[in-house]
């Protein structure tokens, strides 16, 4: 058996602290990260139970990183010392590859400065976190009622690494990614399938490096890679890019919410990658009648246990985590996942290996919390009162 360890911080300071130290929740903010910056690597718990249909199993720990995302942008030295610290603790307790959670997979250039500290493989997670973004967006599609190859998808941060595979598979689909990539080779039987959109609005700050993801997703002429016409736009004004947008995925690096609720239109699908969120907690209280979800949920094949809560019921997971497991199912002791840049082929790869392992996207979670499938219901109805009106 092999076996991984993930690297956890707080989301939120003094709710997620207070899942370890519950006195957390009754202290002022300030003194909550006073505390964090006198803390060592924790082993937060063990996670066993994992076991795929083929037979393998695994098992791992939560190993907690005392900062918050603002505080490794303010501090990444230190970051990166506790995040090699992390590693080298998950040597010790006998992992074998070692998976980033949330701002601790952008610290030091996407991973690539961390992997020089550490003695075990580190990945990302990006590659099955970018499938599951679009998988789960599509699943939320189908349950709003949109048809998804007629939808007018946006991309924001789309000049970022899981924004542009993803702009690339909403362009292109999976058929596109053989050709894109100089084969002509049939999809088989048992790996992944997913249509191209209609059209995708590519948001991000930069004109430049829109162009260049643009150029890299099309073949330069506004069609996608596999000929057929495709409407691929770009926008550096976020509302302008959102107006019309049937389905948004949203993965920027910012600190703070860059989507508003005035920037959405009734009934379309949100889904939010980023970590801290990209969605202002305005949209959760002001506008019931669109659809926000947190990336994918993923359902874990087995009986799985978690020593430690991260917010979701024992059998699901986020994506980052399964792509963890998934590679010490496989025994793809590798960097599978660091960088910038996310191939798109890895990212297939990684979606083809969740198929077999019996790993699938499963349920929807919108700030936090699940959701059940008459929530979704009435969010599609609010959906259908507010365009009429």
């Amino acid at each position: 058996m092999f076996r991984f360890a993930f690297l956890v911080h707080p989301l939120d300071l003094k709710r997620d602290v207070a899942r370890k130290y519950p006195i957390a929740k009754w202290l002022p903010e300030s003194w909550v990260e006073a505390l964090l910056r006198r803390m060592s690597v924790k082993v937060l718990g063990k996670i066993t139970g994992v076991r795929s249909p083929t037979g393998a199993t695994t098992e791992g720990w939560l190993l907690g990183i005392p900062m918050t995302a603002k505080m490794m942008l303010a501090d990444e030295k230190r970051a990166l010392a506790l995040l090699a610290e992390a590693c080298h603790l998950a040597a010790d307790l006998g992992a074998h590859i070692v998976g980033l959670g949330a701002y601790t997979a952008i610290v030091g250039n996407n991973g690539m400065e961390l992997q020089k500290m550490s003695p075990l493989p580190v990945t990302t997670g990006n590659s099955y976190t970018t499938w599951t973004a679009v998988e789960a967006t599509k699943l939320a599609a189908e349950a709003m009622g949109i048809e998804w190859e007629r939808a007018t998808a946006a991309v924001v941060g789309a000049t970022g690494s899981i924004g542009k595979a993803c702009a690339f598979l909403l362009v292109n689909g999976t058929k596109g990614t053989e050709r894109a990539a100089g084969g002509e080779r049939q999809m088989a039987d048992g790996e992944v399938h997913l249509p191209p959109v209609a059209e995708v609005v590519l948001i991000g700050r930069n004109w430049q490096r829109l162009e260049t993801v643009r150029e890299e997703v099309t073949n330069g002429e506004g069609q996608s890679a596999t000929g057929a016409k495709a409407l691929v736009r770009m926008t550096t004004n976020i509302a302008e890019g959102l107006k019309e947008a049937d389905v948004v995925i949203t993965v920027t690096s910012a600190m703070d919410a860059v989507i508003e609720p005035e920037h959405l239109k009734p009934g379309c699908v949100v889904c939010d990658v980023a970590r801290p969120r990209d969605v202002s907690e305005r949209v959760r209280k002001e506008r019931d009648d669109v659809l926000v979800i947190d990336g994918g949920i993923v359902r874990i094949p087995g009986e799985p246990h978690w020593e430690f809560s991260i917010g979701l019921p024992e059998d699901r997971t986020l994506a980052c985590v399964a792509e963890t497991m998934l590679l010490a199912l496989e025994g793809r002791l590798e960097p599978f996942t660091l960088g910038r840049n996310i191939s798109v082929e890895r990212v297939l790869e990684i979606a083809t290996m969740a198929m077999r392992h019996g790993f699938r996207v499963d349920g929807f979670r919108s700030f936090e919390r699940l959701l059940s499938a008459d929530e979704v219901a009435q969010i599609r109805q609010r959906a259908r009162v507010a365009a009429k009106g």
